[in-house]
C-alpha cells in the first residue's frame, strides 16, 4: 500500500535482552515461528518507503535478517534517544517523517501505525499511547483540556494525582526528520542511569511551542518482551491473532486454544483442524482438508480432501496429494504422496515418491541413508506394500507391484510383480506346547 506521506521508520534492535538469559539478541526471539523483527518489518513495509535498523555491536546474524533493509551500529548502549540519534546520517536530510519503533513490538498493527502517521500530518509530533488495565510503573502522558500532550511524567517522578493517569507512554513517535534528530541532538542525559531518553522530545517539542499529540491504540498491540515470560505473552497473543484469521477464513478448529500455528500457516475453506495440532513454518493446507489431534506440520503441502493424523508427523519436503491418507504415527519427510495413496500406520516414509492408490502397510521404513547420502525411493502407481516392509534405497517398487509382508527390497520390482523377500518359514510339526510343563511363576 502506498504510503499515506513519504515516510521511514527507525526500528530499534539494540537491545541484548539481558533478562532473557540468551546469546540470541532480543530481536532474534521467535514469534510464530520467525523473528520478533520480522514482524515488524512486515508491517512496516505496508507503510514506510525506508526502514532503518538499530542494531547493536557484532550483530551479524541479526542485520543478515533484516536484510534489504539498511543498519546503523549503536556501539554504546546509551539510551532509546542515543539509539534513535544513530540513524540520523541516513535519515537527517529525509524529506519526510519519520516513525521510532521497537523490534520487541510485533503485534503492532498496519492500521494502528498508519493512524500515527496520519495524526503526524496534523501536528508536529504524534505519539503512541495505551490504557492498560494495570498501568503500573509505565510512564503517564499528560494532557491539557485541550487533549493535546504537555509532557509524559515518569512514574517514580509523578505526583499521586499524575499516578491515577490512565493514559500511558507507549514511547513510539512519528516526526519531521529534521525536528525529530534537532530534538534528539539537544537530548540530555541528566538522569539517575545516565542515558539518553527518547521521551524527552515531548518537553522539547513543547518548549518549541510545537503541537503534540497521543494517538491511542491497543494494550496487547503495544506489548513488548524483556524476559521469557513476556515473550511467552507475545506468543500467545500472536496465536490468538493468527487463530481468528484461520477461523474468519473458513476453517475449523475444534479446540482453537490448543492449536498453534506459524505466521506464515495457510488454511484453505472448510479444513478441520483436531485438538493439539502444531504447525511450523511452511505449511499449505488446500480447501476440506482434515487434520485429526496430535499431528505435526512443518514446511509441507496438503492436497484438497487428504486426511492427516492423528499422531501423524509431517516433515519439510512433504506433498500429500489430494484424497490421500496419512495416518497414525506415520511421519513423512522429503515424500511424496500421489492422489489417493494411503500410508495409515506406523510407518516412516523418507525420501521417497508414492504414485497414485498405492497403499503402504502398517510398519513399513524407507531406509533412506547410507550413512554417508541420502537416497529416494520409488513407489509406482497402485503398488501394495505389505506390512512390515524395509526399502532400502535406493530402490523403485513398479506400478501395480505387490511386496509381500515382513520383505526387506534391496532390488527393483517391476510392474505388476510380486516381491518375497523374507526367510522361509519353518515348521515343525509336534513341537509345541503339547506334553510339556511351564515352570511356575
Amino acid at each position: 500500500m502506498t504510503p499515506v506521506v513519504p515516510a521511514a521508520a527507525i526500528i530499534l534492535a539494540a537491545g541484548l535482552g539481558t533478562r532473557m538469559r540468551s546469546v540470541l539478541p532480543k530481536a532474534m526471539h521467535p514469534v510464530a515461528g520467525r523473528p520478533m523483527i520480522n514482524h515488524l518489518i512486515s508491517t512496516c513495509e505496508l507503510i514506510f518507503d525506508r526502514i532503518v535498523v538499530v542494531v547493536g555491536p557484532e550483530m551479524p546474524t541479526l542485520e543478515k535478517t533484516v536484510a534489504p533493509h539498511a543498519t546503523v551500529v549503536q556501539a554504546e548502549r546509551l539510551g532509546t534517544g542515543h539509539a534513535a540519534r544513530m540513524a540520523a546520517p541516513l535519515l537527517r536530510d529525509y524529506a519526510g517523517d519519520v516513525a521510532v519503533l521497537y523490534a520487541d513490538n510485533p503485534l503492532i498493527t498496519a492500521p494502528t501505525i498508519r493512524r500515527l502517521v496520519e495524526t503526524r500530518a496534523k501536528v508536529d509530533l504524534a505519539l503512541l499511547a495505551m490504557r492498560p488495565a494495570d498501568p503500573g510503573r509505565y510512564g503517564r502522558v499528560v494532557q491539557d483540556e485541550a487533549g493535546d500532550v504537555t509532557r509524559i511524567v515518569e512514574w517514580a517522578d509523578a505526583s499521586e494525582a499524575e499516578r491515577a493517569i490512565g493514559l500511558c507512554n507507549a514511547g513510539v513517535v512519528c516526526a519531521p526528520a529534521q525536528d525529530l534528530f534537532r530534538w534528539l541532538d539537544a537530548v540530555g542525559n541528566d538522569n539517575a542511569k545516565g542515558e539518553y531518553y527518547l521521551t524527552d522530545i515531548v518537553d522539547l517539542a513543547v518548549a518549541d511551542g510545537r503541537r503534540v499529540v497521543a494517538e491511542e491504540a491497543e494494550e496487547a498491540e503495544l506489548a513488548g518482551a524483556n524476559s521469557r515470560a513476556e515473550l511467552a505473552l507475545l506468543e500467545a497473543g500472536m496465536q490468538a491473532r493468527l487463530r481468528a484469521a484461520a477461523m474468519a477464513g473458513g476453517a475449523t478448529l475444534v479446540a482453537p486454544e490448543t492449536v498453534f500455528l506459524s505466521w506464515d500457516t495457510s488454511l484453505g475453506q472448510d479444513v478441520t483442524v483436531g485438538p493439539n495440532v502444531v504447525f511450523g513454518p511452511g505449511v499449505a493446507v488446500e480447501d476440506e482438508v482434515e487434520i485429526r489431534a496430535f499431528s505435526h506440520l512443518e514446511g509441507c503441502t496438503v492436497r484438497s480432501g487428504a486426511i492427516i493424523g492423528p499422531f501423524a508427523r509431517l516433515r519439510p519436503g512433504t506433498e500429500v496429494g489430494r484424497g490421500a491418507h496419512v495416518g497414525n504415527f506415520v511421519e513423512l519427510k522429503a515424500a511424496t504422496l500421489a492422489e489417493g495413496a494411503k500410508a495409515n500406520h506406523l510407518s516412516y516414509l523418507g525420501d521417497v515418491t508414492v504414485g497414485a492408490g498405492s497403499n503402504i502397510g502398517a510398519g513399513t521404513i524407507t531406509c533412506n541413508y547410507d550413512g554417508l547420502h541420502k537416497h529416494r525411493t520409488e513407489i509406482g502407481a497402485g503398488a501394495f506394500i505389505g506390512s512390515d516392509t524395509a526399502l532400502v534405497a535406493p530402490v523403485r517398487v513398479g506400478d501395480r507391484a505387490l511386496v509381500a509382508a515382513g520383505s526387506v527390497i534391496t532390488e527393483d520390482v517391476p510392474d505388476d510383480a510380486l516381491a518375497i523377500a523374507r526367510g522361509r518359514q519353518a515348521t515343525k510339526p509336534g513341537r509345541g506346547f503339547k506334553g510339556k510343563k511351564k515352570d511356575a511363576s
